[in-house]
Order: structure tokens, then C-alpha cells, then sequence
């Protein structure tokens, strides 16, 4: 709860020009994760649906932030084929396509705030280098400010993207 007493005595427009950004994945079959999305009925169809094991999927990163969207980023190899987010392809993408876009906007005192996913805490290099961009506004884990886990008002990508 370390986290949470840091984010309570953060100023009030500081949350407001909080960067809030992950990933998704969008199967290109029309397959839905069902751990993801409920559809709720008052019948119950009893319907058996077969997928393929590992369907081809697309993997889309954005940032939502006070002063708009970054993105979207669709994660692909050199080849240009769809993959999906390691420690080396989050980290090439900070550095190649979000610290550039930044320097777009005016971001002095934004905040950065991510989820612990592994693809992007794994790695101290890119931990270092988001502190190196962010200072003490990074909300990570292991960042300055650790992220309350699955808090709805501090993923609202899970929930929009």
C-alpha cells in the first residue's frame, strides 16, 4: 500500500496528466478471450466453440493521457509479421517510437505509469531508462511509486483498449 499512500499525497492535477498505457491483443479469427469479456444471458446455450490452439493475433500498445492518445503501436518483427511483447521489443519501442512522440507535446511533469507485467519490468535497462526519462514520476514496480496491482482507475486501458 506503499503506492497508494504516494499517489494520495501527489498534487490533484498530477493524476490528470498521468500517462496510463498497455497493450492489447486483437485476434485476427474474431476469437475473444473469454477471461477478458463476459456476455451475460439468461439462457444458457450450451455451445461448444472450437479454436485453434494459437490463433494469429495483433498486438496494439497505446497511451492515454490528459492531452490525448500515443498511438496506437503494432508490434511487429522485421519481417513486418504480427508478435507479441518481450522485454527487448517494449523497450525498443519506448526508445524508438514514445520518448520521440513525447518530445511532440508539451510533457515536463508527466507522469508515467505502467502495470508490472513481466515484458516490462523484467529488464532493469529499461526500468533505468524510464527513470532516466521520467524521474521520480514513474509509476512502476520497480519505480519510485509502486502501482497499486489491478486497480480499475490505474489501467483504464484494460478496460478502453
Amino acid at each position: 500500500m506503499v503506492g497508494v499512500d504516494k499517489l494520495s499525497r501527489l498534487p490533484p492535477f498530477a493524476l490528470g496528466m498521468s500517462g496510463n498505457l498497455d497493450e492489447a491483443h486483437f485476434w485476427l479469427n474474431g476469437y475473444v478471450n473469454k477471461q477478458n469479456c463476459r456476455i451475460w444471458s439468461e439462457a444458457n446455450p450450451q455451445v461448444y466453440v472450437e479454436t485453434p490452439l494459437h490463433p494469429e493475433k495483433l498486438t496494439v500498445w497505446c497511451d492515454l493521457w490528459a492531452g490525448g492518445i500515443i498511438g496506437p503501436y503494432f508490434f511487429k518483427n522485421d519481417e513486418g509479421h504480427n508478435v507479441t511483447v518481450n522485454g527487448d521489443r517494449y523497450r525498443a519501442m519506448i526508445t524508438n517510437f514514445f520518448i520521440p512522440e513525447l518530445n511532440n507535446h508539451d510533457v515536463q511533469e508527466l507522469w508515467f505509469q505502467q502495470d508490472g507485467a513481466t515484458c516490462h519490468t523484467a529488464a532493469r535497462t529499461t526500468i533505468d531508462l524510464l527513470k532516466y526519462t521520467f524521474g521520480d514520476r514513474l509509476i512502476s514496480r520497480f519505480g519510485p511509486v509502486n502501482l497499486p496491482p489491478r486497480s480499475c482507475d490505474l489501467t483504464p486501458l484494460d478496460y478502453f483498449l
